[in-house]
């Protein structure tokens, strides 16, 4: 028994706890962080105020992870973000198709437990900054009411990921709310008063059908003249309650302060509309229906925002500026709200896209002003309408992993956060990441440690691609279609479609390229052919353009029809390859059209984009001369993903054992190899709700071995899943040649592997 005499105060119980690292905030960003930077070797203390980890994308918001990738409703081809969140999102996809938002606390608890460099603190709120000598962060306190216990954490470097910046308001960082003029970074998409200069909360609910009547009567405080809400005629029982992200209300607020405040009011406008679903007598089909769960805490869009030593603006992302110091991407639209959310007359977002994905440079990602802060997240020197773009959970997460790997770095060369942005070390900090399987678009892995890069690549074969086989269906062509195809320079297409038509008529046929060659957004007509369709079943069309390409890209072979006129489809899938549909995905886009008014800054474009799978067919073709894009070369040219080529070996749709040989003139001494193969980097893989269709991607490779030049097994996989496979060997070998030996995932599907490393 413990027995406390009387006292006149007490202290609560202390823990005094030292890291490397000390991030704040276990959203994507702040998870990715830490996890990148533990296993990278840094000792990471990760402080969650939350009893999960995931922020808005963990079962207390339930809000779909995403990014660059856009529900596949933009041009941004192969653009899911690599690395950890790659990884993330590939397990998720494999264990929980259905998008059950519990399985996504496991899985990101699994992983930051499972690293012995990191310290996992839960339910943990940082209140206090003790700061040092030099306006440095010294160290951090917290408080968890679940075990009563205060902690200080102090480390050389600090992280917020929190959201609101708990971390870099404390310690006086610069920061900003709301929104900048149109005047002071020249951006012509910045909003006016009226519309607002803040992006609210919004609050989820989920529903269920019981089975049975179920009553419903709602708390005194539901909204109940639903009619406040100027789009209540597009409630119904159809809706998911996560799907009304346009629940959304406190633009108008102080989004750091008055978050109690605008949850209440989004409770009582979750609860009225549920009253008006259940109890209007208009929606008959909601007499089963019950309400299973609606969320305790709204997901944050914007509060506070950081200034670095750049802003993300406007024109970085619509005109795709390069940036030397680039460590990660983004490619969401840029997506502004207006202030006044539910309540407004206004439609619930504007959104605009870019022709392609856009860099974020290094130096947004530290406070300009406290030298040993990072900056992850939403959070990060981004202007408000570039924020509009960056602040979704797949570019914050990618973000997060490039943070991660910068504070081990400086942890390694005794440097504060500006100093790894230097010119002469970004280019090595770009390589570490690079090497973990982030990408950045327009950068090229050039590692000097790896093997692969010195030995001579061989394979059983290497696809030239002639034909796709006529045996899919039959695919209208009501909606626009067309076929994306790698070409290389000097080269140009005489191909040979299969119609069919009750009667005679006529096709128009173009041949496109995108205006930069990384890009996929076909806005350049290079030649247009009209040809005549005859009556009947796959009859064949020849297509001779005359058009001969400057440069290695994707050529785009787009097709107008109507209805009366089809191609035949095929059933073969293979890497790097995709037919496409001239149509909006209304997830995203109003129109298959962008058309921006004149005067924001924004390009007029056609949406181009494959339909999910399980549809998506190729279309079938017959081509005068081979593409001859996938060469096993490719597994060492440095890029991890189609771009502008598919920069990838795949095998030939008959080789029976598809292999890729290494080899050296001299022995080498071999201890981990690196692959990477395909998971489809074009599926957007959201996290909840949407639901997929298979677990394993049609292109990975599942089973693989791995031979030395005596023929030993190195290594054995029988049931891959993942993009990236580590071969760490129980002791390293020393061999003149390695041998990959692959099997195919399916007969319609050949093998293919994006890249191969060797390291000591």
């Amino acid at each position: 028994m413990l027995s406390a005499p009387a006292a006149a105060r007490r202290d609560l119980h202390l823990r005094s706890l030292s890291a490397d690292l000390v991030v704040v905030g276990g959203g994507l960003a702040g998870t990715c962080a830490a996890i990148t930077a533990a296993r990278a070797g840094s000792k990471v203390i990760l402080v969650q105020d939350r009893p999960v980890l995931g922020g808005n994308a963990s079962s207390e918001v339930r809000l779909w992870i995403l990014g660059a990738t856009s529900h596949m409703g933009n041009n941004n081809r192969w653009a899911r973000e690599g690395g950890l969140v790659d990884e993330l999102l590939v397990e998720n996809t494999f264990r929980n198709p259905e998008g059950n938002p519990w399985f996504v606390d496991t899985l990101l608890l699994e992983k930051a437990v499972a690293e012995p460099n990191l310290t996992l603190l839960l339910n943990t709120a940082v209140h206090e900054v003790e700061k040092g000598p030099g306006d440095r962060i010294a160290a951090v306190r917290g408080f968890c009411a679940q075990n009563s216990t205060a902690y200080e954490l102090r480390a050389p470097l600090f992280c917020d990921a929190s959201g609101d910046g708990i971390v870099g308001f404390l310690a006086g960082a610069a920061f900003r709310m709301g929104a900048e003029s149109a005047a002071e970074f020249g951006e012509k998409f910045a909003p006016t008063k009226d519309y607002g200069e803040l992006l609210g909360h919004s609050l989820y609910f989920y529903s269920k059908d019981t089975g049975r009547p179920v009553r419903f009567t709602p708390p005194a405080f539901a909204l109940r003249d639903i009619t406040k809400i100027p789009r209540y005629r597009s409630f119904g029982t159809r809706n998911f309650g996560c799907r009304l992200w346009w629940l959304e209300y406190g633009g108008r607020l102080d989004t750091v302060h008055d978050t109690e405040a605008i949850k209440w009011e989004l409770w009582q406008v979750v609860y009225g509309v549920w009253d008006y679903i259940k109890n209007s007598g208009k929606f008959p089909d909601a007499a089963n229906l019950t309400l299973e769960w609606v969320g305790s805490i709204p997901g944050k869009r914007e509060s506070r925002r950081f200034e670095g030593d750049t802003w993300l603006i406007q024109q970085d992302i619509v005109e795709q500026r390069a940036h030397a110091d680039a460590v990660a991407f983004g490619g969401w639209s840029i997506d502004l709200h207006p202030a006044d959310g539910v309540f407004s007359e206004k439609p619930g977002c504007n959104q605009w896209h870019a022709k392609g994905v856009y860099q974020i440079p290094y130096r947004c990602l530290y406070s300009r002003n406290i030298p040993n802060l990072f900056l992850a997240g939403r959070l990060i020197s981004a202007s408000h309408v570039a924020f509009g773009s960056s602040r979704v959970m797949g570019t914050c997460a990618t973000v997060g992993e490039a943070v991660g790997q910068a504070a081990d770095y400086c942890r390694r060369h005794g440097l504060l956060p500006r100093d790894a942005g230097a010119p002469e070390r970004i280019a090595t900090l770009q390589t570490e990441l690079l090497r973990i399987g982030h990408h950045i678009p327009g950068l090229v892995l050039r590692d000097p440690a790896d093997l692969a890069a010195r030995a001579e690549i061989s394979a059983s074969s290497e696809l030239a691609l002639a034909a796709l086989a006529p045996d899919g269906p039959v695919i209208p062509l009501g909606a626009r279609r067309a076929l994306m195809l790698p070409v290389a320079a000097g080269t140009g297409l005489d191909l040979t479609v299969f119609t069919h038509a009750a009667a005679a008529g006529e096709l128009r046929v173009e041949l496109r390229q995108s205006s930069r060659a990384d890009n996929h957004t076909p806005d350049v007509t290079l030649e247009t052919l009209t040809v005549r369709v005859e009556p009947g079943a796959d009859v064949p069309c020849r297509l001779a353009f005359q058009h001969t390409f400057a440069d290695a890209r994707y050529a785009f072979v787009c097709f107008f029809g109507d209805a009366s006129i089809c191609l035949r489809g095929s059933e073969q899938r293979l890497t790097g390859v995709l037919a496409l549909c001239h149509e909006a995905n209304h997830a995203v886009a109003e129109s298959a059209v962008q058309t921006p008014p004149a005067d924001i800054g924004v390009d007029t474009f056609e949406f181009w984009t494959p339909q999910r799978r399980p549809g998506g067919h190729n279309l079938a073709f017959r081509l005068a001369q081979p593409l001859n894009a996938f060469r096993a070369a490719n597994v060492a040219n440095g890029i991890a993903r189609p771009t502008a080529q598919p920069n990838a070996w795949v095998a030939d749709f008959a080789d029976p054992a598809p292999a890729l040989t290494l080899r050296w003139p001299e022995p080498q001494t071999i201890g981990r190899i690196e692959l990477g193969f395909d998971t489809d980097f074009d599926h957007p893989m959201e996290s909840v709700l949407w639901g997929h269709p298979e677990r394993e991607m049609p292109f990975c490779v599942r089973r693989f071995r791995l031979r030395d030049a005596a023929g030993n097994i190195l290594a054995e996989v029988a049931d891959n899943h993942r993009t990236r496979q580590t071969i760490g060997l129980p002791a390293p070998v020393a061999t003149t040649s390695l041998r990959l030996e692959l099997e195919a995932p399916a007969p319609h599907v050949p093998a293919a592997l994006f890249e191969i490393r060797c390291y000591h």
